[in-house]
């Protein structure tokens, strides 16, 4: 018995880092993006069919997320009005919210690109593993191969994300 006890203090650590490692991600980057089906705030249906041949950020957000509020200024500025006139399209996915306070929301952020409601998370749910937190983003190649997953924001991780993006709109 106290050998079992102290195989797993022992390796419950490399396990819950094993776990953390994943950063509540289910997806990988190198995988084709999971199907995708929802509609913008304005009724414009989205596809992996209609986003093929842009390169696509998916941005999960929500009102209450402090860190979500902190990074939203940085994707407007740095992500969506650089890139938005080539390949490209950066959709805000709200998270279980309203549609009026979404609105609100969007207004007090002060962003111009697209948006959408995941009402029941399940969209948010084909990319990770339950319980998961929201301020992500995942960047799609124009084939829909996922190229970068982030959480958080980090302003370096940020930075390499905007990078990936730039490389990937030049490739053909």
């Amino acid at each position: 018995m106290r050998k079992l006890l102290l195989i797993i203090v022992l390796t419950l650590p490399a396990f819950l880092y094993a776990q953390d490692n994943t950063r509540g991600y289910k997806v990988k980057v190198g995988e084709q993006v999971p199907k995708l089906l929802f509609s913008l705030m304005d009724g414009t249906p989205i596809s992996n069919e209609s986003l093929k041949g842009k390169v696509v950020v998916l941005q999960f957000t929500a009102s209450w997320c402090v860190v979500c509020r902190k990074e939203m200024p940085h994707l407007e500025k740095e992500v969506w009005q650089r890139f938005k006139n080539d390949d490209f399209i950066l959709i805000g996915i709200d998270l279980k919210e309203e549609p009026e306070k979404v609105k609100r929301f969007i207004a007090q952020m002060k962003v111009t690109y697209p948006f959408a409601i995941d009402s029941n998370g399940k969209l948010f749910e084909s990319f990770t593993l339950p319980n998961a937190g929201v301020t992500r983003n995942i960047v799609l190649d124009k084939k829909g191969k996922i190229i970068f997953l982030s959480r958080l924001y980090e302003v370096k991780e940020f930075k390499q994300m905007v990078e990936i993006i730039d490389l990937a709109l030049k490739k053909d």
